[in-house]
């Protein structure tokens, strides 16, 4: 089936359609990552999103329930340069194509992606239109200039959990074997965990370090939280522009200083805002899996995976009270801070990806240590 993109300002790609018939309408941004599709397709941040790969081949390894990253996939479109319709992996269970037919996500493919992410790389990420059903490009432009822009979109309380939850999944060994082994470690803290889209490799890495998580919706007063007398709280990842999300920054401020916080993406943008700082869109986001993050304390260099939109402003913060940790090497925008006497941290980049591969996998012991001594 034929299938066409056409962007907000004029622009239109035609290429072969896969996945679902149907149209599809997002902010279009691209990733540079070369593996882990699957882990993208099911991230919440992606919510509002179609996304453009760069890897010029998708879907040869296929899909399996494993490595998705919540129940369903959150992207609203794909744009590949080719698309695999078979797979070749002893963990496949379903292919790629078929997989994102299922949850009517339409698919692109046959394209330059060269030239469409050169384009969005020069005139920053802008709102787009996928269809397999309308041929008339003007028509598909106007559409695309109707989508509601990302600024100032809450996207965070409509990919929220409706219910709270206990997260009881460790973290997984892919190793070829019958039955794939999963590290339980026992039960030392109780982690409250703020789903504003929280990727589920984040809870497999709080309950290996052994954590209890109970995960609540994005709205769950600051008071309920402290009911439930946990050790800690985490600010998990999402999509959307934090500056709107006013409840949860209101939620942060109650409880800093009353428990150790750890907050990751949207949930380090929030943090951001509840010191007094800002938030700033970039011209085409940080997606990827080899963005290099210096820690600021010792000149260490991490390979870290990306995926936002929005940065803190450094130079909003209050330098009195806010330390600043990390540091993108590619464009100098922040990436961590801690409070200098609060036990409060946070990143922007995400911990439980493993491009380095286990690079950055020490923030969440960081995490356990501040929940020990101040449990102490």
């Amino acid at each position: 089936m034929q299938a066409i993109l056409a962007l907000e300002d004029g622009k239109v790609f035609r290429g072969k359609g896969y996945g679902a018939k149907g149209e599809c309408y997002g902010e279009v941004v691209f990733n540079t990552s070369i593996t882990g599709y699957q882990e993208i397709f099911t991230d919440p941040s992606y919510a509002g999103q179609i996304v453009v790969l760069t890897n010029p081949e998708i879907g040869n390894y296929g899909t399996n329930p494993d490595d998705n990253e919540a129940t369903r996939p959150y992207i609203e479109g794909l744009i590949v340069r080719e698309f695999s319709r078979v797979s070749s992996n002893w963990r496949s269970q379903q292919v790629a194509d078929e997989f994102l037919e299922g949850f009517k996500i339409p698919v692109l493919a046959d394209i330059d992606t060269r030239a469409l992410v050169r384009h969005l790389r020069d005139h920053g990420v802008m709102r787009g239109v996928i269809s397999t059903l309308e041929t008339d490009a003007q028509k598909l432009i106007a559409k695309a200039r109707s989508i509601p822009k990302m600024d100032g979109t809450d996207l965070a309380k409509f990919v929220t959990t409706k219910h709270p939850y206990v997260w009881e999944v460790g973290e997984r060994s892919h190793e070829p074997v019958a039955v794939v082994g999963v590290k339980d470690q026992p039960e030392r803290f109780h982690v409250v965990a703020y789903d504003y889209g929280i990727k589920q490799n984040i809870l497999r890495k709080l309950r290996g370090e052994g954590c209890k998580v109970t995960v609540v919706p994005a709205q769950t007063p600051a008071e309920d939280v402290l009911a439930m007398k946990p050790n800690g709280v985490f600010l998990s990842n999402g999509p959307g522009d934090p500056e709107p999300c006013t409840y949860a920054v209101d939620n942060i401020r109650r409880l800093m200083g009353r428990l150790p916080i750890f907050g990751i993406c949207l949930g380090h943008q929030l943090t951001g805002i509840a010191l007094g700082g800002k938030t700033f869109k970039l011209k085409f986001g940080h997606h990827g899996g080899n963005h290099p993050v210096k820690q600021l304390k010792n000149g260490k260099i991490e390979i870290t995976a990306h995926n936002h939109n929005f940065a803190v402003d450094p130079d909003s913060l209050p330098m009195s009270e806010v330390e600043l940790t990390h540091m993108d090497l590619n464009d100098n925008t922040l990436e961590g801070m801690r409070h200098k006497n609060l036990p409060l941290f946070s990143v922007q980049y995400h911990p439980e990806a493993s491009p380095g591969p286990h690079d950055s996998h020490y923030l969440f012991k960081e995490f356990t240590k501040m929940m020990e001594e101040w449990k102490g």
